[in-house]
């Protein structure tokens, strides 16, 4: 294994390719770039030191002799690891390209590889992975925060989220209006939500039906 990691601004990737020479030219032009790098000749040996990490991804070649890259696509992905896949291969044809990407892989490239077309497309990856890291992040907080309604508080929540004025509320849950705007203000208070607009995208992000 190669491990570089120098100061890093651009995350971590992990590059599997059984050519030594391609190992030391993809790890020193992704170093130069500010990226971390964690290189491995073979599968096996990446499937021993991967850790799961919310910023990263995997640069794969497909040809390998102890386990392919599809192999090790599809173990990840039976493992529930969601670190996303660039295949870089040297011998790859269009079925292939396409059985890797229904697999889930974000990019297939062949070598020899512009560095700046791999270097867009690891760009890129890190940024997805960092946007769907955030909104996980976003979405368990509110999941957090939904948990501390009371049966009420959740009720007039679907209500709101369903468009209806405090009036009907009241009305449908059988009580007085300053009554529903008192659970109504400490539900938007501890859901953080400052608008019904941020209601209504909170309730979709965290399944909240809204009430008929």
């Amino acid at each position: 294994m190669i491990d570089v990691a120098p100061p890093s601004t651009g995350g971590l990737v992990y590059l599997v390719d059984d050519e030594p020479g391609m190992l030391v030219a993809l790890t020193r032009l992704l170093q130069t770039e500010g990226f971390t790098v964690r290189s491995f000749s073979s599968a096996r040996d990446f499937l021993a030191a991967y850790q799961p990490t919310e910023s990263a991804c995997l640069v794969l070649d497909v040809a390998m002799p102890d386990q392919d890259g599809f192999d090790l696509q599809q173990r990840l992905s039976a493992d529930e690891h969601s670190i996303p896949i660039i295949f870089l291969t040297g011998h790859g044809d269009i079925p292939m390209c396409v059985r890797a990407i229904k697999s889930g892989a974000q990019d297939f490239l062949t070598k020899p590889v512009d560095a700046d077309v791999l270097l867009g497309a690891i760009r890129e990856t890190l940024a997805g992975a960092a946007a769907r890291t955030a909104n996980h992040t976003a979405t368990v907080e509110l999941k957090t925060r939904l948990a501390t309604l009371t049966a009420r508080e959740r009720e007039v929540m679907e209500h709101v989220v369903a468009g209806k004025l405090n009036r009907e509320i009241a009305a449908d849950l059988g009580t007085q209006v300053q009554t529903i705007k008192i659970h109504r203000m400490r539900m938007m208070e501890k859901m953080a939500c400052k608008s019904v607009a941020d209601l209504v995208r909170a309730a979709q992000s965290v399944g909240v039906n809204q009430a008929r």
